[in-house]
């Protein structure tokens, strides 16, 4: 009996000397075997998670609204209770940072994590996989199909996929477009087959794209299309985790029964089945080493256990270890402790203090934002009983979703005021442009002197209730007095 079923023995490594092949030539196409295991256990977990909340999100309501909103015509964004504007691109460039950092010290920890667990592509591959095997059948079934001459039943397969996939792949690109335009008005729109044309032209690049990477491109755009495939190496190192086949346990590998004893047949414990070949999704070898298509989804250390166990051997033939490790024959708790080594302890010094820093900034983040900006066709000019006025325009950003209000006062010089001032009310994240008269007297005009004089604006949110507390902003400015 061997193990492995119908697959054809591995190829050996190439010859010193032959010929090299094209990067460019035809790839094969890649029937990938599915399969069972710890590891397919937390990568469906991953793919659960991620996709409740990308399609639940838009489905959350908050005060009314669409929890997560990216109002582009109003320029507002909504992120549950923050409501931000343009000029926070500071938080998007922390966020930036923060992902940054984080694929640095998880590649620095074990490697491509984010892309055999967590990348949309990895995740969609899944999806669609699944949504093929349950149309065409596993990888023997498929590869039947395929080479089989066509026929009702064959067409009927083919067109079941089809739909399935059109059908996510539309729904995915919808959702997408959720995040611009509130759900159920799209939803609204879509039903009256009124969609703008924005909204159309994301539907259907959203979906095409989801559809074509995930259902055709699938491992292209991870060995050619993705960069992290390419600078990947700099960001390992002996102590980084990985997917490593063990030779020394390994070879010389072999087929035979389960009964033979490899030792007395002089075989080490690769059995030669080719299952680690089968299952993974970019159709490389692990058994030649680590290579850059390698997305560390941990396929093949779930088939090699399995055959493993039938074999009645120990697991751990293909497994998560470091070069030093198994160049060295460390143990689990030596290898750990090397992991967590000065480049991984900074990485994760680096990435809590801009956490820390990120949380502090939004905790601390005013309810309002305040601009002011002169109004540039009268500088200054002179009103009644010599007074000298400069004209402002005022931003009031409110940030809160009710309804505030807030008084304006102006320091700087003496007996400056400004006329007719009010109280201004903004409705709930909304902003609004106020018009301030600024006066300065003759007699202080004259005690100041000709010239640009700084003066600031204090705006301060009246408190709702008694329990709130006032907060006040002041503004630097500008006074011009005329010679």
């Amino acid at each position: 009996m061997h193990a492995g079923g119908d697959a054809p023995a591995a190829s050996p490594k190439p010859a010193a000397g032959a010929a090299t092949v094209s990067l460019y030539q035809k790839s094969r196409k890649i029937y990938a075997r599915a399969v069972s295991g710890r590891f397919a256990t937390w990568r469906w977990a991953l793919v659960w998670l991620t996709q409740v909340v990308f399609y639940g999100l838009p489905w959350l309501q908050w005060n009314d609204r669409q929890a997560v909103l990216f109002d582009l015509a109003a320029r507002r964004f909504y992120v549950f209770g923050l409501v931000l504007y343009p000029q926070d691109l500071i938080y998007l460039s922390a966020l930036l940072m923060i992902s940054a950092y984080s694929l640095f010290l998880f590649t620095a920890v074990a490697g491509r994590l984010w892309c055999g667990y967590a990348c949309p592509q990895t995740v969609y591959t899944e999806i669609f996989m699944w949504f093929e095997k349950i149309t065409e059948g596993d990888r023997t079934q498929r590869m039947k199909l395929d080479a089989s001459p066509w026929s009702a039943a064959k067409l009927g397969r083919k067109a079941a996929k089809q739909v399935l996939w059109i059908g996510f792949a539309l729904w995915t690109g919808v959702t997408f477009a959720g995040y611009f335009t509130p759900m159920g008005e799209l939803l609204s729109s879509v039903a009256a087959a009124s969609l703008g044309p924005w909204q159309t032209f994301w539907v259907l690049f959203y979906g095409f794209a989801t559809w074509g990477n995930a259902g055709y491109m699938r491992e292209q755009v991870c060995k050619y299309m993705c960069p992290y495939a390419r600078f990947q190496s700099a960001m390992f190192d002996k102590d980084t985790l990985i997917i490593s086949y063990d030779p020394e346990r390994g070879e010389p590998r072999g087929r035979r029964s389960k009964k033979t004893d490899p030792k007395q047949a002089g075989l080490g414990s690769c059995v030669d089945c080719g299952v680690c070949v089968q299952v993974c999704p970019t159709g490389i070898d692990i058994r030649n080493g680590l290579q850059y298509e390698c997305i560390g989804c941990a396929a093949c250390i779930d088939a090699c256990d399995d055959i493993m166990d039938k074999m009645r051997y120990p697991r751990g033939l293909i497994r998560y270890a470091t070069q030093n490790g198994m160049a060295q024959h460390h143990d689990s708790a030596q290898m750990w402790r090397r992991v967590f080594r000065p480049r991984v302890l900074v990485y994760t010094a680096i990435l809590f203090i801009i956490l820390g820093a990120f949380a502090a900034s939004i905790a601390l983040r005013n309810p309002f934002r305040v601009d002011v900006v002169r109004d540039r066709a009268s500088l200054a000019r002179i009103v009644d009983e010599g007074a000298i006025e400069n004209v402002y325009r005022l931003q009031i950003m409110n940030n809160a979703e009710q309804t505030e209000r807030y008084r304006v006062a102006v320091e700087g010089l003496p007996g400056i005021t400004i006329e007719h001032a009010e109280a201004v009310d903004v409705g709930p994240a909304e902003a609004r442009w106020v018009t301030l008269n600024v006066r300065l007297p003759y007699e202080a005009s004259q005690q100041a002197g000709a010239g640009v004089h700084p003066i600031r604006f204090r705006i301060e949110r009246v408190p709702a209730a008694a329990a709130e507390s006032a907060i006040e902003i002041d503004e630097k400015s500008t006074f011009v007095v005329p010679q």
